[in-house]
């Protein structure tokens, strides 16, 4: 078993407008941009002013963004997103992006019973 599972491993925010939401939280909080490329556009690492450590994303809702709800999302890491996925449907839960790859492992977007949206992510 991993011993990262149940922490959250990352948290980002899918928006219509990520440069405009780019700019406020530099702006408001300090983090500094970063641009990651999606091709045709950008979206951005929001890095951390003194280390350049990323500290959280901001996505444009398009292309594999475009069915997550507005909003930070936040990330938990678990052993088996396949099977986490299951499990949530089994809860009562709602499967919102189905599992597939990201960064070099799987996720897949829940929301539970109550209606609240999170990630679900295996290294």
């Amino acid at each position: 078993m991993n011993k990262d599972v149940g922490r959250i491993g990352w948290i980002d925010m899918t928006v219509e407008n990520a440069a405009e939401t780019r700019d406020f939280y530099a702006a408001v909080v300090g983090l500094v941009p970063q641009p990651v490329s999606m091709g045709d556009y950008d979206d951005f690492n929001m890095t951390l002013p003194e280390s350049g450590e990323p500290a959280a994303g901001i996505c444009h809702a398009r292309g594999s963004n475009a069915e997550i709800p507005a909003g930070w999302l936040i990330y938990f890491t678990v052993d088996d997103v396949d099977a986490s996925a299951r499990a949530c449907v089994e809860q009562g839960g709602e499967l919102v992006v189905e599992p597939k790859g990201l960064a070099g492992g799987r996720f897949c977007v829940i929301k539970d019973p109550n209606g609240a949206t999170a990630a679900l992510y295996q290294p």
